[in-house]
């Protein structure tokens, strides 16, 4: 699939935050328990904030944007609860990685996994995210393209997977 990430722009805020919150609701309907705080304006701030600090990129395709994610450097107040204060690695932190639903099962996921470890290799020690812990398919998902288990804290998976090999 042909696809291009950029960094999103401050312009681009409410229509990144609705395509989230488009998201969180297909996911609600499938009975997913996954980013239904999205659907009340939970994070928008935060959005907002990434953005502004040039974490946030969009996918584009030929029809629009078809996913968005964030990644990080520094720990939001969530990394800090789930991760704790120390990481001696310098890790990324990857959230909120949303696919349009029409481009889901087609590999997107992966390739932008793929993307972000080409793009970031050895920029940091590990790639870092967390999940719903009972999100069975979502786990699997990261397992199955390299990602390690590391703990659970508060309901949510722990997963890293290092970036700079050697």
């Amino acid at each position: 699939m042909r696809f291009a990430v950029k960094l999103a722009v401050q312009d681009e805020s409410h229509k990144i935050i609705d395509f989230l919150k488009e998201t969180a609701q297909w996911l609600k309907e499938k009975g997913i328990k996954q980013w239904s705080f999205l659907l009340h304006g939970g994070e928008d701030e935060e959005i907002k904030r990434a953005i502004e600090n040039q974490a946030t990129y969009i996918v584009l395709n030929e029809g629009g944007m078809i996913a968005t994610f964030t990644l990080s450097r520094d720990k939001s107040d969530w990394d800090k609860h789930i991760w704790g204060e120390q990481d001696e690695f310098g890790s990324l932190y990857l959230h909120r990685l949303a696919i349009k639903p029409s481009y889901m099962k087609n590999g997107l996921g992966r390739d932008l996994l793929t993307w972000i470890e080409t793009n970031f290799k050895c920029q940091a020690g590990y790639l870092k995210l967390d999940c719903v812990a009972d999100n069975k398919k979502l786990n699997h998902f990261y397992r199955e393209h390299g990602f390690r288990l590391v703990g659970c804290n508060d309901g949510h998976n722990q997963y890293e997977k290092k970036l700079c090999q050697g």
